[in-house]
């Protein structure tokens, strides 16, 4: 993958969904020649981090002397992506929980609009000295704003 730059889009003036533009190079491809299924897991990744840093929860994170750990991740693949594709990756949070934070994606190829593939991650708050899960603090959570299930892209 080569990094593009992001964009988020906004509603009400607010950052949402994040979009991450990518280009399929060869060492992404498996050997039927479309995208290995693991390559859309180090995409969901990337685009997180990216999202997150654009937003500044990374830093806020860093202060709180924290981290972010995935827990799992889901994805449901539904039309292969080969080589030379253009894909937009999109990501946004959809909720918080004590300690967790379900962010969600969307993979289309820019060319067609084709939807590839959606998935999700469930991402712990991590306390970076302990190791253990700790609850996500209020200047995190301001970082983000939500995306209900109704408004998602």
């Amino acid at each position: 993958m080569k990094p593009a730059s992001g964009r988020p889009t906004a509603a009400g003036g607010r950052k949402t969904v994040y979009h991450h533009s990518l280009v399929v190079y060869e060492n992404s491809l498996d050997e039927n020649g479309h995208v290995n299924n693991v390559q859309y897991i180090q995409w969901m990744q990337d685009a997180a981090v990216l999202h997150s840093d654009s937003v500044g929860c990374s830093r806020v994170t860093r202060d709180e002397g924290a981290t972010w750990v995935a827990r799992s991740h889901a994805i449901e693949y539904l039309r292969p992506a080969f080589l030379g594709d253009r894909i937009t990756v999109m990501t946004w949070v959809s909720n918080y929980r004590r300690v967790r934070l379900l962010r969600k994606y969307k993979f289309v190829r820019e060319a067609d609009g084709a939807v590839l593939a959606r998935g999700e991650t469930d991402w712990v708050f991590v306390d970076t000295v302990s190791g253990k899960p700790r609850q996500i603090p209020e200047g995190v959570t301001r970082t983000f704003t939500l995306v209900p299930p109704d408004q998602e892209p």
